[in-house]
């Protein structure tokens, strides 16, 4: 595994996630950069599809740190996010030892050994011995009584089990939490943490992205596809297309060689950035009778 690196300055960070094929804007670049410094976790808010979760393995890969997700849902609990005891294996190591006394006493102190601890996501990386980027992923699916758990792991970033004691991080990890902003989160958990919101991207910030990940898209199909994005996206449709969903369709008409994006080329790769049926429907009433040939010019 790479040495971890810590990063010197903004503008060192901004380049070492740029070199990972995330390009982040000013406010990501220095939000993330004040977080590897102080050690203090990032709420990262926006709607679904703008890049919250890429920040994070960028941010791993960049680093040199190993990524441990936790991906929450509704009713998760501690045992799926911390640690479980292995049941069934303490119970086979009770019925090796039998039933008398003196074997009682034995294995009592046994089955509660380190072995027998079945590892979540959260004390993975608190009991890691190598610096980990950790990330919560849409922490706004599961309850306020999660959130109070986490609490004590943001600040002090331990965690008590009553069998072995408390586990503390011998590094603090790089935090990041996600959320798309489909509940309101604690006050309590927001003052942990640094804030930063993403949103869709400009037109020329997500051209660019757009051409980092396909750099052999002719320049004017790159722009008109970001420019069709977008006016998609200011419909009231279930969901917009996110960023990587243009990153595909780019790459599927560099693949199929497409010099325009007309409205025959539209109608036949729309699927790609418009996953509902009725979604479908509305852009092409909206967007795709606009577009004709030779508008790429």
């Amino acid at each position: 595994m790479p040495t971890p690196v810590t990063p010197e300055s903004v503008e060192a960070l901004s380049a070492g996630l740029l070199a990972t094929g995330y390009l982040p804007g000013e406010s990501t670049a220095l939000v993330s950069y004040l977080a590897a410094q102080l050690g203090k976790p990032i709420l990262v808010e926006g709607p679904a599809g703008v890049g919250k979760t890429q920040l994070a393995k960028a941010l791993a890969q960049y680093t040199g740190r190993e990524l441990v997700r936790l991906q929450c849902y509704e009713g998760l609990d501690e045992s799926k996010a911390l640690y479980e005891w292995n049941y069934r294996k303490q119970l086979l190591r009770i019925q090796a030892e039998g039933r008398d006394e003196s074997g009682w006493s034995t294995v009592q102190d046994d089955i509660f050994g380190e072995e027998f601890l079945l590892t979540r996501p959260l004390l993975q990386a608190i009991s890691s011995e190598q610096p980990v980027v950790l990330l919560i992923d849409e922490i706004d699916k599961t309850d306020q009584e999660f959130e109070a758990m986490l609490l004590e792991i943001l600040s002090d970033f331990q965690v008590s089990i009553p069998e072995l004691g408390t586990v503390t991080a011998s590094s603090r990890p790089i935090v990041l939490l996600t959320s798309n902003n489909s509940r309101e989160l604690t006050e309590a958990l927001k003052r942990r943490c640094l804030y930063l919101w993403l949103d869709y991207p400009e037109l020329e910030h997500e051209l660019e992205i757009v051409k980092l990940h396909t750099p052999e898209l002719p320049d004017a199909v790159g722009r008109r596809l970001v420019e069709i994005v977008q006016l998609v996206r200011d419909l009231d449709i279930k969901k917009p297309p996110s960023i990587a969903e243009s990153i595909d369709w780019a790459r599927a008409l560099l693949l199929l060689g497409a010099t325009d994006i007309d409205a025959e080329t539209f109608k036949n790769t729309m699927s790609i950035i418009v996953k509902h049926r009725t979604d479908l429907d509305v852009v092409s009433e909206r967007v795709g009778v606009k577009l004709t040939p030779g508008l790429a010019s």
